[in-house]
């Protein structure tokens, strides 16, 4: 049997949701999944250890319609899928496109959300469409397998030890709105490390070099090292290695979530109840007078609300300090 699932979401995070649901469609059937994704995803580099995926097609579509995918690129999208022969498709969106490409590629078994669904939680929908489907109840866990050779090497070389509490720091977001204030995460960090000594792994990449030289220029710096030129699949076996994670809703949360690690995860301008409820890795700190319900995408001005004596806290008891 082949079964593809098709995710259009652009981000690491969104596939790390959705991850969960592939896995438990492949132990379902007995048989890897391949996946339909977008290359910011990252797929190729965090599944090379993951025995319950197959084929990564990467979909090529961008805002500008330029993508390769895009207008009459469709097609050839078709003709690619089609030459698998897949015969289930399990499509995580509610657009018609999808499920055109399903039934043109000659997928027979073809399972979407309600088609013009209304928008609801992300993870609501699919796991009542996993679940509907393969008649069990599914686990929204994510899950990531690192080669241990690589988390043992990892530890050498950059000598991660337990005379230190280990934390990947994510200061960065997808965006400036989604971003709590660097210096209320320096100002954290200077206090968990008067608890017990810490080394601070950035979570950052080059184009976050201004928050990276910030927080390597304050007390702290001397005890950080920054992933700015490491590929995402590098990064995996060092986050493995670490106690915990402290940052904004980003690709490293989720990604620190799917490797076992606790994360204290700060939201104010993304859905709550979509991206910090999905696991019991994930402690989510909102701005006060906020609801789970209410902390969407659009309230930047939410971050004031949060102080660095709240993160603190929240951190020394979840990371254990």
């Amino acid at each position: 049997m082949k079964i593809i699932c098709i995710q259009q979401r652009p981000g690491i995070g969104d596939f790390i949701l959705f991850s969960g649901f592939m896995r438990s469609i492949a132990s379902k059937y007995n048989c890897p999944v391949s996946i339909l994704i977008k290359k910011n995803t990252k797929a190729d580099q965090i599944l090379k250890n993951n025995k319950d995926f197959d084929q990564i097609i990467y979909l090529d579509r961008s805002a500008d319609k330029t993508g390769s995918h895009d207008g009459l690129g469709f097609f050839r999208l078709v003709s690619e899928i089609r030459k698998h022969k897949f015969d289930k498709a399990f499509i995580f969106n509610s657009s018609l496109r999808y499920r055109l490409l399903a039934i043109l590629s000659g997928i027979k078994e073809i399972h979407q959300y309600t088609l013009g669904l209304k928008k609801d939680n992300v993870i609501n929908s699919a796991k009542k469409l996993t679940e509907k489907v393969l008649g069990e109840q599914v686990s929204t866990e994510p899950i990531i397998n690192v080669d241990q050779d690589l988390v043992d090497a990892a530890k050498t070389k950059y000598n991660i030890s337990k005379e230190y509490k280990n934390i990947v720091l994510a200061p960065s977001a997808s965006g400036e709105d989604k971003r709590w204030f660097i210096d209320r995460f320096i100002a954290t960090c200077e206090k968990l490390n008067k608890v017990k000594p810490c080394k601070f792994y950035i979570a950052a990449g080059k184009n976050d070099k201004h928050l990276i030289d910030k927080i390597m220029n304050s007390s702290i710096g001397k005890n950080c090292i920054s992933f700015e030129n490491l590929t995402i699949g590098e990064t995996l076996p060092i986050i493995k290695n670490c106690d915990g994670y402290l940052g904004n809703d980003t690709g490293f949360l989720h990604l620190s979530c799917a490797l076992g690690l606790k994360c204290v995860a700060i939201f104010f301008s993304s859905p709550v109840l979509s991206y910090g409820t999905y696991s019991k890795n994930i402690a989510c700190i909102i701005p006060k007078g906020e609801s789970m319900k209410s902390t969407v995408h659009d309230l930047a001005l939410g971050r004031e609300r949060i102080s660095v004596e709240e993160v603190y806290n929240k951190a020394k008891q979840i990371l254990n300090l």
